[in-house]
Order: structure tokens, then C-alpha cells, then sequence
């Protein structure tokens, strides 16, 4: 038993911080201004969409970090404990603190405060793993967007193409889920709502077929991003895999380098089971990216450590809500601020 676990309510008062406006700065200041003010603004969100992580990794660390104390093995351990509740697998948290280890063996890292602004910087030298620019330079770019049933691919559709579309994209909609129509339907509705045409062809037809037909209309149209909606499958489901292959194989076949971004969309309250997810999808597709849904909603925001330790594929996104807006950019500084501030 956890020596430090307490099954309480935890209850964050984080009041708005109310900043006097500024004093009217000369033009040549103002984009900057707004893009620190974007920035802020990034913090804040991830600050407050991941409260329920930072919440369950303080249930264990305030002991180690909020008091002065000596650090020891006894430290080590607590901290082994309190990383690995918060869904940071077991290798992740050894690869995290052993060169800290290392450093404090060596007379470093002998106050808590030192050691922690250390194990944060150990965390993003995992999180920031390297990735072109999205969406990619081709046009059109072809982007699937595969993963097992219910972690919400469909609505992340959405939110990409809203992105896209605020960033002054032309984006195509491709209903390749094909076994729900439900799922067509529910893209058509989006499609709709945020004027972006979808291709489509009727429930029970090959889906290979439907991504064809979406290639070759983004190429027609000149449009900049084609987002192709998969259906969900098992990871274990060998026949649904190798469909997934022949779907990538056929817009290869259409356009030269197509998929150019295979990205992966994971339910994070899953938890570790989104390591078997990564595993088996990267085995059927090269995975260019994952997208992490429902963070603001699980205190097992630490999976992202662990999937980007394990299998060094760029995090690209992550949903922070339900709305249109709340799909961000995964920004390596602002997660590692928000869970362990």
C-alpha cells in the first residue's frame, strides 16, 4: 500500500487572474503582444483541462515536494510510486530517474525543489520528439485517422477540420467507415456545419473504394487536406488490420506518397492498454503522430509520457474538451507545467 495514498476529494481553487490592461504599445509590439497572450492562454487551458492528473501525481509528490525533506531511497521510491499512479509506466519512470539518480549519487539534486525543476526537465527530453509541420506540404495532403472503436475519431475529424479551416485550409471530408451509418451520417453533419464536403458512398461498401474516390476529388479540387475518417477496429482483429494496409496501399496508388500522416487516435482514460493500441496499429501502418482524446476527463494524463518514452511517435494533439476549439496542439512545456507545477 501507497505509504502516502489518501483517498480524498482533491479540490484546487484556481481564482482568474485578472491582468490590468496594458498601455497602448506602438504597432510594431502588437503581434507580438498576441501571441504571448495566445501563449498565456495555452498554459491556462492545459493548466486547467488537466486539474485531474495534477490532482492524482499531488496526492503523492506534496509530501516530496511541497515540504523540505532529505532526499534518500525512501524519496526515490515514494516518487516511483506516485509517477506510476498518474499512468507512467514502470520502464518510463526508472528511464526518467535514473540519470537523476546519477545526479544526486554525485552530491547534485540534494533539495527537493532542485530535484523537481530536474524531473520536469527529464520529462520533456521525452516529450519533445521532433515532427514536420501539420498539415504536411503535399496537395493535397491525405491524413487517415484509424484507431479502435469509441475513442471518438469522428468528432477529432471535426475538430482538425475546424482547425484547418480557421488556419485558411481547404479541407475534404472522406467517409471511409463504411460498416456504421451512423458514422457517415455523423461526418455529413459535421460537414455540413462547418462547410466542408464530404465523399461518400453507401453503408456496407469497400472502403478502399471510398478512399480512392476521395483522392482523386481532393486532386480535382485543389483541396490542401483530405482527412479520411477509418472505421473502428481491434487491434487484434488481423482481417481488419490488413484492410486498414490495402486502404494506405490504394491512395499510395492514386497519389505517390499518400497517407502522408497516419495518425492515431487514443482514448487516454484506456490507460496502458494504449500501449498494445500503438503497438499493433504501428505494426499494420507507420505511424506519424497520435492524437490523445479525453485528457481533461482521466487522471491518467501520464500515458503520454509513456507512449512517447516507448515508442518515440511525436504527440500532435490533444483533446482538451467537447467543443470545436478544445482539440489543441500538444505543446511538450505547457503538459509538463500543468501536471507538476
Amino acid at each position: 500500500m501507497f505509504k502516502w495514498f489518501r483517498k480524498k476529494e482533491a479540490k484546487e481553487a484556481e481564482g482568474e487572474v485578472k491582468e490590468k490592461a496594458p498601455e497602448q504599445e506602438p504597432a510594431a509590439e502588437e503581434g507580438s503582444s498576441r501571441e504571448e497572450g495566445s501563449s498565456r492562454g495555452l498554459w491556462q487551458k492545459f493548466r486547467e483541462r488537466l486539474s485531474r492528473t495534477r490532482e492524482r501525481l499531488q496526492e503523492g509528490l506534496e509530501e516530496l515536494f511541497e515540504i523540505e525533506r532529505s532526499i534518500d531511497e525512501s524519496f526515490f521510491e515514494e516518487l516511483e510510486e506516485a509517477l506510476i499512479t498518474a499512468d507512467i509506466n514502470i520502464d518510463t519512470v526508472r528511464a526518467l530517474l535514473a540519470p537523476l539518480r546519477v545526479r544526486f549519487m554525485q552530491g547534485e539534486l540534494t533539495k527537493p525543489k532542485a530535484f523537481k525543476a530536474a524531473l520536469k526537465a527529464e520529462m520533456l527530453k521525452i516529450l519533445n520528439i521532433p515532427a514536420p509541420p501539420f498539415p504536411p506540404e503535399a496537395r493535397p495532403a491525405v491524413v487517415f485517422l484509424v484507431g479502435v472503436n469509441g475513442v471518438g475519431k469522428t468528432t477529432t475529424i471535426a475538430k482538425l477540420g475546424y482547425r484547418l479551416k480557421q488556419a485558411g485550409h481547404s479541407v475534404l471530408f472522406v467517409a471511409a467507415d463504411t460498416f456504421r451509418a451512423a458514422a457517415i451520417e455523423q461526418l455529413e453533419t459535421w460537414g455540413a456545419r462547418l462547410d466542408i464536403p464530404v465523399v461518400k458512398q453507401k453503408m456496407g461498401a469497400d472502403p478502399s473504394s471510398v478512399v480512392f474516390e476521395g483522392v482523386k476529388a481532393a486532386e480535382a479540387r485543389k483541396t490542401d487536406v483530405a482527412l479520411v475518417d477509418t472505421a473502428g477496429r481491434l487491434h487484434t482483429k488481423y482481417n481488419l488490420m490488413e484492410e486498414l494496409k490495402k486502404m494506405a496501399r490504394v491512395a499510395g496508388k492514386v497519389l505517390p506518397g499518400a497517407p502522408h500522416e497516419n495518425l492515431l487516435v487514443i482514448d487516454a482514460t484506456t490507460g496502458q492498454n494504449a500501449v498494445n493500441q500503438v503497438k499493433l496499429f504501428g505494426e499494420a501502418l507507420p505511424l506519424s503522430g497520435l492524437i490523445l482524446t479525453k485528457m481533461d476527463g482521466t487522471a491518467k494524463g501520464g500515458i503520454a509520457l509513456t507512449l512517447a518514452y516507448l515508442f518515440k511517435i511525436p504527440i500532435r494533439f490533444v483533446g482538451l474538451g467537447e467543443k470545436l476549439e478544445d482539440l489543441e496542439e500538444f505543446n511538450a512545456e505547457a503538459f509538463v507545467d500543468a501536471i507538476l507545477p
